[in-house]
């Protein structure tokens, strides 16, 4: 029972560091950037888009802003619909197993 013990509280331990792990990421921003700078997007760790950044002589000036915050929404709703349908084949995969917070898989 001994080893039981201790493989619990290793598991435990993972769990503990795992939510540190992902509380990490929804605070942490990447940016990306093409056409030598002239499109920037920027994600959390999570892969939420935060912000897109346009050179303006790509697009009409006056519409640069409404532009960004669309495809902000864009990626945001795509990002969405990739995680859908992740749980929807991790459900398959699992037989619908439910498991516990924070063991999510893959990610």
């Amino acid at each position: 029972m001994k080893n039981l013990g201790q493989m619990m509280k290793k598991v435990q331990e993972m769990q503990g560091k795992m939510a540190e792990m992902q509380s990490q990421l929804e605070t942490l921003e990447i940016g990306g950037r093409s056409g030598g700078g002239m499109v920037e997007v920027t994600l959390t760790g999570k892969g939420e888009a935060k912000k897109v950044k346009i050179d303006p002589s790509l697009a009409d000036p006056a519409e640069i802003e409404v532009l960004e915050d669309l495809m902000v929404a864009a990626i945001n709703d795509a990002r969405g619909k990739v995680d859908e349908k992740v749980k929807e084949e991790m459900e398959k995969a699992t037989g619908g197993l439910n498991l516990p917070p924070g063991m999510g898989l893959p990610f």
